[in-house]
């Protein structure tokens, strides 16, 4: 006599937290977009009755921050404890983080009052914020640093982490940026060009920037350029096969140069642009200027940073 044999398929069941002003609200957007039920800040003692009664229908991501009635470390430790009994769930915490000072300027730039001092100095909300969050860090298995990223940047960065595997479509992200402002943090491939001749050492030029046909031309005019583009082209089309078959749903190529604005802006066009005539989804970033460009057609970009041009 023979038994039936039933299968059951295990879900990724994502607690996102973090301190205020540190993204959450991005990631959790994110999440969404990427197929997760989500749900954000349900008050934990009604975790039990959400989760306990039938196995996951797909992904879920639950928000959680200390605007919550029920929130403290604690509660947070025995959420975490009752995501592991959940049947069919793969429970993972991640965690935004976020530089105190950093926080303290954003909370600044949008005026907003911090839920932890809203009618005192957000510096000291920050304070307690991270203190009280300090236990749960520790525990986080997956860790996002947003600091230094743009909202684009850590819509990338999770997409990266939990983004559903096995799509048939690659997102491409093709950036520019300047070396003298660091590397973009989610980036999978840099390349340098500040081997290619300046167009900031020409006065005529100066003030422009790589997506003006002048600039375009004198970089595009250097011996230098057409043999590594066709380096490049050859290259990345060769690799973006693999990335598919490893399960990427993302990537991000990205150009550096010195002030961000010339050379690494038209590397960046022409390479999204060759991309694009080959069939793939390309969105472009400039991070030096004011600012996103999208080619027409293809995949919407993030929000540019604010940067000037200079």
């Amino acid at each position: 006599m023979s038994a039936a044999v039933t299968t059951q398929t295990n879900h990724r069941l994502v607690l996102v937290t973090g301190p205020s002003g540190a993204g959450r609200t991005t990631a959790i957007k994110a999440l969404e977009d990427s197929g997760f039920e989500v749900i954000d800040n349900l008050p934990i003692g009604l975790l039990d009755r959400l989760l306990s009664d039938d196995p996951l229908k797909g992904p879920m991501a639950l928000g959680l921050d200390v605007r919550n009635r029920d929130f403290s470390p604690q509660a947070l430790q025995d959420a975490l404890h009752l995501l592991e009994r959940v049947p069919g769930a793969l429970p993972e915490l991640l965690y935004l983080d976020c530089r105190a000072d950093v926080l303290a300027r954003r909370y600044s730039e949008t005026r907003r009052r911090h839920p932890m001092e809203p009618e005192g100095d957000p510096a000291e909300g920050i304070r307690r914020e991270l203190k009280l969050f300090s236990p749960v860090k520790d525990q986080a298995d997956v860790l996002i640093e947003t600091s230094e990223l743009s909202p684009h940047d850590l819509r990338a960065a999770v997409e990266k982490q939990f983004a559903p595997r096995g799509g048939q479509s690659l997102a491409l992200s093709v950036t520019s940026f300047s070396y003298k402002r660091g590397l973009p943090q989610s980036a999978d491939m840099v390349f340098d060009c500040r081997f290619l001749r300046n167009p900031h050492w020409q006065p005529e030029l100066r003030p422009m920037d790589g997506e003006d046909f002048e600039v375009a031309e004198y970089v595009a005019a250097d011996p230098a350029f057409k043999p590594f583009f066709l380096s490049l082209t050859q290259m990345v089309e060769g690799l973006l096969p693999a990335y598919i078959s490893e399960g990427r749903s993302h990537l991000m190529i990205a150009f550096g140069c010195t002030g961000g604005r010339h050379r690494s802006v038209f590397v960046t066009n022409s390479l999204a642009a060759a991309l694009a005539q080959l069939g793939w989804q390309v969105s472009i970033r400039h991070r030096e200027l004011n600012r996103v460009a999208t080619l027409p057609g293809h995949g919407p970009d993030g929000t540019a940073n604010g940067e000037d041009k200079a």
